[in-house]
């Protein structure tokens, strides 16, 4: 009858934690800037769905030990130690293929959300002279899908500039929502990071190098692109508006800019 106390206990103390843990999973999406790129929902999911098992695992850690200590006490006097669980081959299986399985799956969404951002440039800085670079070292993906447009993308001390198709220079970026922008990020001078916290992107842009990156803006708004490098004195203050508008909105805006030139 304790046994089946015990295993009832059990199911309902796991059953109590995770309805714990995927509400305070839940929570986690207010606890980041506000979504506005596909790329970012996919991120936050992953992060949503950490913050769950960390607090699964929490609870579960703190409980066990809250029981062990209430319940498992050892009587006043007595220094025996309990049944050594290192040789229960249950256990090793279940603490050796749970994490694996885990990091693997998030390796997977990791590397699906790279590839969906279509990066473009990034070799290696640095090679051992011992070892050959691999042949498909030179770039991570070829861009073969369409984008509605290319948008380059200059850094120097310390300002943001951005070239549009029709050889419109700007120092703000606007981009068309729901349609997929490939921005080809460039640096004039030293390292400098191209950073959206809503896009929830963040990319070095390196000197002597052409970096392509492509996202997909969601939401229509004003965010922030700042520097993410510490690329000089005053770097914090490289700081460029970025706009998400409708296709009309883009097109006029494109239109007043181009007669500015």
């Amino acid at each position: 009858m304790r046994k089946i106390f015990d295993a009832l206990l059990l199911m309902v103390f796991i059953a109590v934690i995770l309805v714990i843990a995927r509400w305070i999973g839940d929570q986690a999406y207010s606890w980041m800037p506000v979504q506005a790129t596909a790329e970012a929902e996919r991120v936050d999911r992953i992060f949503s769905f950490l913050t769950s098992v960390g607090t699964f695992i929490f609870l579960a850690i703190a409980g066990t030990i809250g029981y062990s200590i209430l319940i498992g006490r050892a009587p006043k006097g007595d220094w025996s130690h309990g049944h050594p669980a290192r040789s229960d081959v249950r256990l090793e299986i279940l603490w050796t293929a749970a994490p694996t399985v885990l990091v693997l799956w998030l390796a997977l969404q990791s590397f699906n959300i790279y590839q969906q951002l279509e990066i473009e440039g990034l070799k290696p800085v640095v090679h051992l002279h011992l070892l050959a670079e691999p042949a498909a070292a030179a770039t991570v993906k070829n861009n073969t899908q369409p984008v509605a447009e290319n948008i380059e993308v200059v850094a120097k001390q310390w300002v943001w500039s951005f070239r549009y198709p029709n050889n419109v220079i700007s120092n703000e970026l606007h981009l068309k929502v729901n349609e997929r922008t490939r921005l080809n990020l460039h640096s004039q001078d030293v390292i400098h990071g191209f950073y959206v916290p809503e896009f929830r992107l963040k990319q070095d842009i390196i000197p002597n190098r052409n970096i392509d990156i492509v996202l997909t803006p969601t939401k229509i708004g004003k965010f922030h692109l700042r520097d993410s490098q510490f690329s000089g004195i005053d770097f914090a203050l490289m700081v460029a508006n970025v706009y998400v508008d409708s296709s009309e909105a883009y097109s006029q805006w494109l239109s007043q800019a181009a007669t500015r030139k």
